[in-house]
Formats: C-alpha cells, structure tokens, sequence
C-alpha cells in the first residue's frame, strides 16, 4: 500500500516563500516519478512539477518555472518543492502523487496524497 503524506502549506503573503513536504512509504520515490499538482476552487487540477525516478530529470509548468524547485531526499523517502515568490495566483491545494510513467496528466499518476491548502495574500 502506497502513502502519500504532505505537509507544510499555510498562509503566506505575496513574495513569501513555503516548503512542501512530501513523505512516502510503500514506494521508493527514486524509482518512479513524483509530482506536485494544484487545484484552485472552481478549477481542474494542474500540474505543477514532477521529478522522474531514473535520473531525476525535472520539469515544471510555465506558470512556476524558475520559482519552484522540486527535489528529493532518497535517506528519508521524502520529496520537497520550494516555493518562492509566491503569487496570489498560487492559491490552491497541492497534492503530491506518484506514478510509473512521466506525465503532466492527472490520470497516468496511480497514488496521491490528502492535499495541503497553500494561500497567498495579496
């Protein structure tokens, strides 16, 4: 059974800065890709990041690209994103989920976590 626990969302004010953590178990997160997505009130979930097991390649949205930096710490199963200058527009709540293929579409991840609410005030 694969688990997903995030942690570390809040309230932030814009140009503020937050890590999200994210604690695997059941699953080696350097053996399959681990991603981030988003998902605002009225709105599809987005993707955001993801890390790829083999390698650890990274790509991120446009809307987060050069702001946001995913990684990973293979000693405590765990990944992290560091979000810095965060915007308003990145209120939502992120999930981190876990996959076999790599892709920017919710429905190719087969695990995701509880979601922890990110706010930022203008």
């Amino acid at each position: 059974q694969v688990q997903l626990v995030e942690s570390g969302g809040g309230l932030v004010q814009t140009g503020g800065a937050l890590r999200l953590s994210c604690a695997a178990s059941g699953r080696t997160v350097s053996s399959a890709t681990m991603g981030w997505f988003r998902q605002a009130p009225g709105k599809e979930r987005e993707f955001v990041a993801h890390m790829w097991g083999s390698g650890g390649r990274t790509q991120y949205a446009d809307s987060v690209k050069g702001r946001f930096t995913i990684s990973r710490d293979n000693a405590k199963n765990t990944v992290y994103m560091k979000m810095n200058s965060l915007k308003p527009e990145d209120t939502a709540v992120y999930y981190c989920t876990s996959g076999t293929l790599v892709a920017t579409t919710p429905k190719y991840y087969d695990y995701w976590g509880q979601g922890t609410q990110v706010t930022v005030s203008s």
